[in-house]
């Protein structure tokens, strides 16, 4: 499958959120390899997802049109159908403070899990070599 690809993908470990429908219908994933050309997405299921649909990435700020190319069980690529397409127009400050009270939250919580495995596979080699 890389041999296939003509842009090298960058490991990632982003929250993404995989928008279709007209916008009525999204799905959370996690965005595991990227370039600018396409992604490596894992989902939990992948049987719903259409062919097409928007890729927000709310770390990078931006959102992606996004053409499936192939599909697993724990996983889909995809190819950006426009890699330039700017990033949703701003909400009312309002909205805007508590989105991002909401987006710093929810990276606290992913950093505090992160720490936490990180912290328990440290335990683990340290078991492993004593």
């Amino acid at each position: 499958m890389s041999d296939l690809r003509k842009e090298v993908r960058l490991r990632t470990f982003l929250k993404g959120r995989i928008v279709f429908n007209g916008g009525n219908a999204s799905m959370d994933c996690l965005v595991r390899d990227l370039s600018t050309a396409g992604a490596r997405l894992a989902l939990s299921e992948t049987a719903a997802l259409p062919d097409g649909f928007d890729l927000e990435i709310p770390a990078k700020d931006r959102v992606y049109k996004a053409t499936l190319r192939w599909r697993r069980s724990d996983g889909v690529g995809v190819a950006f159908v426009d890699d330039r397409m700017p990033a949703q127009p701003a909400a009312p400050a309002e909205t805007s403070v508590t989105a991002l009270l909401q987006r710093i939250h929810d990276l606290e919580a992913e950093n505090a899990t992160l720490r936490r495995l990180v912290a328990e596979a440290e335990a683990a080699m340290l078991e492993r070599t004593a």
